[in-house]
């Protein structure tokens, strides 16, 4: 299914249509006109499956042109609160917006379906804007909750939602987390609430924290040692029951309202006994932690922490403070203060001395308690009501010494200073508040908004230690890969902008194609360029035009990337290369040459072409394109056995008796490339995906894919996702030691200098890569 963007002709009869419906009818006409302007028409037949249950991601809402749908939950392998969706009718809209956009029930085609969809965040949108239409599906789902089979399905799905994105629940099979998820408690504990002492309090449940925040530390002589924050999806207790005899191996502390998911300790501990990566990932942490000889020495005969510190609180405040600080002078007027703040739209004016020092802050709150609850006079100097002294943070300081700052001082806004001492900024509770669930994207804006080249240099020279600590905070390697996947898509966007603000607009519509690893959204930090540029076709004159016009773009955009961190392709593989920046007849040409005439050699080089997905531009041309290569590729078999035959040339790093096969000389001794033990599993999804026409190019969304068509069975899925996941968190964390130490990243791995877990692990690992060889072989080369 492909699909495609209604004939102009058509929209007077789609906005007639969704002018039939209740929802629709109550957008103005402008609105809705804009909403028919960005639909697509998809057709599915019957028997496929639209969504399923609690896994797909929902990005759209489908609305029922003709045909019919089912959905329902699966429970036991049986259908329940079944229902049917007809003409009108409208899936997608509950996911979006009461399930982070997770498919509440599964979806089924009863009947050949035609449908209309409008992108999801379009949708959302209309909801923020239109209070009318949000209500309609708010009410919707507060009817469907009235049920209570609805509401305890709905519930148990965003508890298994929940478990399965955060370690160590991702380890464990979909019929566990069913289970596990009815052992669950919902607890709530106030903010102050001393939840655990160290060495007394007993520990009796693991502690996953579904919404706040804790403070934990280990308590030597009177001091906090080693604090640490914890917020959503961190877990603590499992140290304590596993190793500690039960007894908290730290204090913890509410430092806000905090929401628990708790568990049972003998269905914990049933846990760890029957699923070894769910345990080790306690015990193996531990191991890590007590190889640092501080943490040793303070715990002593007590154990450690088998979660790490939230990676939010471990950033520096300088990612997070505002520069732009309002400020004015002491003799300021306090109403004129007041109304400066309401124009700015800032929560907090600073107060500068005659010396130009700053002195004081005056807050909401001091207006509000200071003023306007004691009628003080307006006209008086706002030095008169000013919080002062001044209370500071440095901008090196960590987010979390900022917040505890806040809670000693029961301040919401700390002055930020650089190494002189000098105020260059302020940073709110709110900043923080909000910055916790959003982060990871903050450098991806800073992106967006850049003006200059070298702005998105220094953006990109922040990554590293972004990613560390994504991963210390138990982040699945997909979702590390997709950031720096979409920091890399934010940096080409901003740089073709630049380059056609420079070159002019193009002379006909393209697209800004990434291949290899990035084409699949799997970039670590040691990558390089391999990109294209495919254009509509053109004649005369205009061909020559346009084919000097996006060359100069290619070799602009590639010259800023390689300057910004992203260098060039050793094998010329990008939109610099004339032979890579080609109108789409060539590419064609390209793609049915490397499927029936090309040998297994030269596919060896085409490999990364297979993995192509549009950057920028008109995505039209590379669904067109996708649509040529499934079209081109039936019925060509050899193509397939030559492309598994090069599969088969790289072995996992593993020899007979078991033991690691790694380089025996040169500056990798005693090292073998992770990079390369991961590529089995990479060519045997792009081999499968290629086989069974599936779009999607990332490595793990082409085995759910296979997994969905029955391809691979529950267990294969399961395997090879984990395998990949593992390995990948090995390579980004190889990559970010060698960053630390000063080094440029690189794919090698000493085996010696793992854990025996670790060890252990990748055995099992590098063994299951060989089974899928084996079939990939039986399935393409008949086994020779």
């Amino acid at each position: 299914m492909r699909p495609t963007k209604p004939p102009t002709s058509d929209l007077s009869s789609i906005y007639a249509f969704l002018s039939a419906i209740p929802v629709f009818a109550s957008l103005p006409a402008n609105e809705l006109q804009s909403i028919c302007a960005r639909i697509e028409t998809e057709h599915y037949q019957t028997g496929v499956t639209v969504a399923v249950q609690n896994k797909t991601v929902v990005e759209k809402v489908l609305i029922i042109r003709q045909g019919s749908l089912e959905l329902f939950f699966e429970k036991d392998g049986r259908k329940t609160l079944r229902g049917i969706l007809e003409q009108g009718d409208l899936f997608g809209g509950i996911s979006l917006l009461m399930n982070s956009g997770i498919s509440v029930r599964t979806v089924t085609v009863r009947e050949d379906v035609t449908l209309y969809a409008i992108p999801g965040d379009l949708f959302l949108e209309t909801c923020k804007q239109y209070d009318g239409f949000n209500t309609y599906f708010v009410e919707t789902f507060h009817d469907l909750m009235l049920d209570k089979s609805y509401a305890s399905f709905f519930q148990e799905g965003q508890v298994i939602a929940f478990l399965s994105g955060i370690l160590p629940f991702s380890f464990l099979p979909d019929h566990e987390l069913e289970t596990i998820s009815k052992k669950l408690a919902l607890v709530h504990y106030a903010k102050g609430t001393l939840l655990f002492v160290q060495g007394s309090s007993m520990v009796d449940h693991l502690y996953i924290i579904q919404k706040g925040a804790v403070e934990r530390y280990i308590e030597e002589n009177g001091a906090k040692n080693l604090r640490g924050m914890l917020g959503e999806g961190d877990i603590y207790g499992g140290i304590s029951m596993l190793i500690n005899n039960g007894i908290s191996v730290r204090t913890v502390f509410v430092s806000e309202n905090t929401y628990f998911y708790i568990l049972p300790k003998d269905s914990f501990l049933r846990l760890c006994r029957d699923y070894d990566n769910f345990s080790e990932y306690f015990t193996d942490t531990f191991g890590k932690r007590m190889i640092d000889r501080s943490y040793a020495a303070i715990i002593k005969s007590n154990t450690g922490p088998a979660e790490e510190a939230s990676q939010f609180f471990n950033l520096p405040v300088e990612t997070i403070y505002h520069a732009n600080l309002l400020f004015c002078e002491a003799h300021t007027p306090i109403q004129e203060a007041a109304a400066s703040m309401s124009r700015q739209g800032c929560s907090s004016i600073f107060v500068k001395s005659t010396g130009g020092d700053f002195t004081g802050v005056v807050t909401d709150n001091d207006l509000r308690k200071k003023v306007i609850a004691r009628g003080f006079d307006i006209t008086k100097p706002v030095s008169d009501i000013m919080s002062s002294p001044l209370h500071t943070i440095p901008a090196n300081a960590m987010v979390s010494e900022a917040l505890l700052e806040m809670m000693d001082t029961n301040l919401k806004h700390l002055a930020v200073t650089d190494a002189h001492g000098k105020v260059v900024g302020v940073v709110t509770n709110s900043d923080i508040l909000s910055a916790q669930e959003q982060s990871p994207f903050f450098i991806i804006r800073e992106i967006t908004a850049a003006s200059t080249i070298d702005e998105i240099i220094r953006k990109q020279k922040r990554i590293p230690r972004l990613i560390h600590n994504m991963i210390n905070s138990g982040a699945k390697s997909r979702l590390v890969t997709k950031l720096i996947t979409k920091i890399s898509d934010a940096i080409l966007n901003k740089l073709i902008r630049f380059a056609m603000e420079k070159l002019g607009p193009a002379p006909c519509e393209f697209a800004f194609m990434v291949l290899g690893s990035e084409g699949r959204m799997e970039q670590t930090l040691k990558t390089d360029q391999d990109n294209a540029i495919i254009y509509t076709d053109m004649d005369g004159p205009d061909a020559e035009t346009g084919k000097d016009y996006f060359l100069k773009l290619g070799e602009q955009v590639c010259s800023w990337l390689d300057q910004a961190g992203y260098a060039f392709c050793k094998g010329n593989v990008m939109a610099q290369n004339p032979k890579w920046c080609q109108p789409i007849s060539t590419w064609k040409s390209y793609f049915k040459s490397w499927i029936r005439v090309s040998t297994g050699k030269d596919l060896l080089e085409a490999a990364i072409f297979f993995d192509f997905r549009g950057a920028y531009g008109d995505m039209g041309l590379v669904n067109e394109l996708r649509l040529y290569l499934f079209e081109t590729l039936t019925g060509w078999s050899r193509f397939f056995r030559d492309l598994a035959a090069n599969a088969l040339g790289f072995k996992p790093p593993i020899g007979f008796f078991r033991n690691f096969v790694v380089e025996s000389k040169g500056e990798h001794r005693h090292k073998f490339n992770i990079k390369n033990a991961m590529t089995p599993i990479v060519d045997f999804a792009r081999i499968n995906a290629l086989h069974h026409n599936i779009a999607d190019t990332n490595t793990q969304e082409r085995i759910y894919q296979l997994h969905l068509k029955k391809i691979l069975n529950q267990n294969e899925y399961d395997e090879l996702n984990q395998a990949y996941n593992y390995l990948m968190q090995q390579r980004l964390l190889c990559q970010i030691n060698q960053i630390e130490k000063g080094k440029t990243p690189e794919n090698y791995i000493n085996p010696k200098k793992l854990s025996r877990i670790e060890q252990t692990l990748l055995k099992e690992i590098f063994k299951r890569i060989e089974g899928v060889q084996t079939r990939l072989n039986l399935d393409f080369t008949g086994g020779i």
